[in-house]
């Protein structure tokens, strides 16, 4: 079976993952909270795994808390600031290119809020941004960086803006953890173990000693993950992260300039929008759309050619919507794709990928009948 290439969000589970969870499995398998020995194992397993995070999320152990996923820590970062700072309002002020589980968590705490706009290459409005902040406000939730674009938000000047205004700003960095170097402009910090190589299962949520929260749901030992947390699995996304971050400048240089290549390749394919801004961006993310193009077929044809790829408007496809991303860009959302390059990403991926996508399109267009357009 001729290999495949893999290049959506989920990167592919990192080995120094595998190792530290087969190796947790043995160690570290009994309930962390028991008193036992075996218990005691485990913590400290938990333990050393928390502060290795901590460590590379720029926090103190205490402050890092574990979830199920990373949707799961959107929504209880929302929940838990928002209803410790009922008094102060409701409002959830957010940008319009958010993932769509965030938007829903705010809408759930703010029915009536509508989001700042962005700029066409998906960078919020900043003098929006201030504006939004002018009303009081329970809680403010800007990206690091776009998941489906790759666009790096300016977090300093819209930190500032919520420092100012004494509003807890929430950062969902889960498509720039492992990846760039996230900073300190947050105060609450949302990562994604299975965006570096980690396993699903586990979410990771950093709330600095300054911000309030309160508990939404029943009282349970563990509130941010009900019924305990799974020792091999966050030993695992600690492994992962200790490993990326060791090569990420490396990883970073060689995966700019094979999304480069990519670049070019597109470029010699008609009616092909890349939204974003190439410069101010994530290394190993891309996003092309193709006009006259079905979006899922252009990724079924790939797949089919041995490439693996995401679609852009996931978060959205069973209402069958365009990407909100796109549409708050104002740009293109016909046929579009979305490409993460996973650390050991090579030439040879690059190189397949661009050998299928002209082929593809024109395939997928012309069983639209759109071949001659």
């Amino acid at each position: 079976m001729t290999s495949r290439v893999y290049l959506d969000a989920r990167a592919p589970l990192h080995p120094a993952a595998r190792e530290a969870i087969i190796a947790a499995l043995d160690e570290g398998w009994a309930d962390p909270r028991r008193l036992h020995s075996e218990g005691r194992r485990a913590a400290r397993l938990a333990d050393d795994a928390r502060q290795v995070l901590a460590e590379h999320l720029g926090c103190a152990a205490a402050e890092l808390h574990v979830t199920p996923s990373h949707t799961a820590s959107l929504h209880a970062a929302v929940a838990a600031v928002a209803a410790a700072r009922r008094r102060t309002g409701t409002r959830v002020v957010h940008s319009a290119v958010e993932r769509a589980a965030l938007i829903t968590a705010a809408r759930t705490v703010d029915p009536d809020g509508g989001p700042v706009p962005v700029h066409p290459d998906g960078q919020v409005d900043l003098e929006a941004w201030r504006d939004a902040l002018r009303e009081p406000a329970a809680l403010a939730a800007l990206q690091h960086a776009n998941p489906e674009v790759g666009t790096l938000q300016p977090l300093a000047q819209a930190h500032a803006a919520t420092l100012d205004a004494g509003v807890p700003l929430l950062v969902d960095a889960g498509a720039s953890v492992g990846h760039v170097d996230v900073g300190e402009d947050w105060d609450v910090l949302a990562a994604d173990p299975t965006g570096w190589g980690g396993p699903a299962g586990v979410g990771l949520l950093a709330i600095r000693r300054r911000v309030r929260t309160r508990s939404v749901g029943p009282q349970d030992e563990e509130p941010w993950a009900p019924g305990g947390v799974s020792v091999p699995l966050l030993a695992g996304a600690a492994a992962a992260l200790r490993a990326v971050s060791a090569g990420r400048a490396e990883a970073g240089r060689r995966r700019r300039a094979l999304i480069g290549r990519v670049r070019a390749c597109l470029a010699g394919i008609p009616d092909v929008d890349i939204p974003g801004d190439a410069e101010h961006s994530l290394p190993h993310v891309l996003t092309f759309s193709a006009l006259y193009v079905d979006g899922e077929a252009l990724l079924t044809e790939l797949d089919r050619r041995g490439v693996a790829v995401g679609s852009g408007s996931a978060c959205t496809a069973s209402t069958l919507e365009p990407s909100h991303v796109l549409v708050a860009m104002g740009v293109l959302t016909h046929g579009n794709v979305r490409l993460s390059l996973p650390v050991d990403a090579d030439e040879a991926d690059a190189d397949r990928l661009c050998a299928a996508l002209p082929d593809a399109v024109a395939g997928v267009r012309s069983a639209l009948g759109a071949g001659g357009l």
